[in-house]
């Protein structure tokens, strides 16, 4: 199976091509300049063949065009056409409550997208615009979305809940989400993998450090803390970003300075952080150099950063009541290794015992540099969030393609696809138990009802939908809450004794 993945930001989207059989990228790239001057699409094979393109690239969906068309090319592309694609994975900034994973995009998907728009308000509109853009071009593609905030939400609630009138979070949905996600969810497998550990014993502390950066407590293969709140702004020190910050120094700064809402967002976002406090720059890299050189608020700034991390791997230690891996992954945490040894020495009283040898130069590589007989196992783990939405895709289309029969499962799964979109925005899984007890029984009858019926009907079929079925979602949805999360048993019991024994009539 081949997949697409795309990371859609406001004026470029990333992209890789997967082949999921033997998990390697055949071609990645980036549109960049979106609806810009000096739009361009550079594009990069598995055999190092490099193309780049230039044109007017009004909006995303010119853009994804631009993507299918180097793709499928005779002289840059990896594709013969574009029937191999079979499907499409996202990545999305922010789902809310909505997401505890990722999903098979369907028009409620769309819609509670849509609804976290004012919580990510620089993210979640471009992701949108790549979705659509997919639908518009390729509609019986089925697309899947992977959310940045959808592994927090098994933290419990007095993790996420802020210490304001618990009304403000009914009404508008304000506590700790967390983002990174997808990367922390990564690592922690992956070193699992590589120790030979059961991920869902394990109590592992994941240090995302970049350009934003955040830590997150994972026990027993859930996240159970983490250091971004609401919005990327909140915890650890980043680069232009504050991280913790009192919310009264906020409303001191606007009063002195006589700025707004937007400036204050502004200052927060894009002045602060070690590039705010050195004056020097956003880049650990950089800051070293004038750190050596003496600049003292170059020092003060990486003491800060490095305070601020330790700071929360003890307290994410206190709170899982011990920790067995630690792992650094992100730009800085996969190649400073300054800061791994400062950060995991702070660890030394809990029986962390650190190798600085084997800790000595290396970047982004596997690699435990903690010594044998530590209590606390210390991993470098290269994050790679990109891989694991093409996984997430493949085992949700394996769910969808494992309900029909290999012959003629290409119209079958067509049609789930489009019923699943029309007919099922909140109960997918629901629909496949039903299918799977049914339908896997009469694919025949199936078959042909489809056939004999939906080709003749379609203009019925489409008028019947939206004349009853737009109007009454929201009672289907009510009506299956109410019903079948309670008599689920009941439910089972009654197919058992009616459909096992009238399959004919029905």
């Amino acid at each position: 199976m081949k997949i697409l993945v795309l990371n859609c930001g406001s004026s470029s989207i990333k992209y890789q091509l997967f082949d999921m059989k033997k998990e390697e990228v055949l071609a990645k790239g980036i549109v960049d300049k979106i609806a810009m001057k000096g739009a361009s699409l550079t594009n990069k094979r598995i055999d190092g063949d490099k193309a780049y393109l230039y044109g007017e690239i009004i909006d995303h969906q010119a853009g994804i065009e631009y993507i299918i068309g180097v793709l499928i090319s005779k002289e840059h592309g990896s594709l013969k056409e574009i029937s191999e694609i079979q499907a499409v994975g996202h990545r999305v900034a922010h789902g809310g409550e909505a997401f505890n994973k990722s999903e098979f995009i369907n028009d409620n998907t769309i819609y509670e997208i849509e609804k976290c728009i004012e919580l990510a308000p620089l993210h979640n509109p471009a992701n949108l615009s790549g979705i659509l853009a997919m639908k518009n071009l390729l509609p019986e593609i089925p697309q899947v979305a992977t959310f940045d905030t959808a592994f927090h939400q098994s933290m419990p609630d007095y993790s996420y809940i802020y210490a304001i009138p618990y009304s403000l979070y009914k009404k508008y949905g304000i506590r700790r989400y967390g983002f990174h996600g997808t990367s922390h969810k990564f690592v922690a497998q992956r070193a699992c993998e590589l120790l030979n550990k059961n991920f869902e014993e394990q109590k592992i502390i994941t240090c995302h450090l970049g350009n934003g950066a955040s830590i997150t407590a994972i026990k027993n293969g859930k996240s159970m803390d983490t250091s971004m709140g609401l919005t990327p702004v909140e915890g650890l020190m980043m680069g232009t970003r504050t991280g913790d910050l009192d919310a009264g120094a906020l409303t001191y700064i606007m009063d002195k300075e006589e700025i707004g809402v937007k400036k204050i967002n502004t200052l927060i976002n894009k002045h602060s952080g070690v590039l705010g406090v050195s004056g020097v720059s956003s880049d650990m890299r950089e800051l070293e150099i004038a750190s050596k050189k003496g600049n003292e608020r170059a020092k003060l700034a990486l003491k800060m950063y490095y305070h601020r991390v330790k700071k929360y791997v003890g307290a994410y230690a206190a709170i899982m009541e011990g920790v067995d891996i630690l792992i650094f992954t992100g730009g800085i945490g996969e190649n400073d290794d300054n800061l791994r040894e400062k950060v995991s020495r702070s660890l030394s009283f809990a029986g962390l015992e650190f190798d600085t040898e084997k800790n000595k130069g290396v970047m982004s590589k596997d690699m435990i540099i903690s010594k044998e007989n530590s209590k606390i196992i210390t991993m470098i783990v290269p994050t790679d969030q990109k891989l694991l939405i093409p996984k997430h895709t493949f085992y949700i289309l394996k769910i969808i393609l494992k309900i029909f029969p290999k012959k003629n499962s290409q119209k079958k799964t067509t049609f789930f696809l489009i019923f699943i979109k029309k007919f099922s925005p909140k109960m997918p899984f629901f629909l496949m138990f039903f299918i799977k007890k049914f339908f896997s029984k009469n694919a025949v009858f199936f078959n042909i009802f489809i056939k004999k019926f939906f080709s003749k009907n379609a203009v019925f079929f489409n008028v019947f939908y939206k004349k009853n079925f737009l109007q009454k979602c929201r009672f289907f949805l009510i009506f299956s809450k109410k019903i079948f999360s309670k008599n689920a048993v009941f439910f089972n019991v009654f197919y058992k004794k009616f459909f096992s024994k009238n399959a004919v009539f029905f």
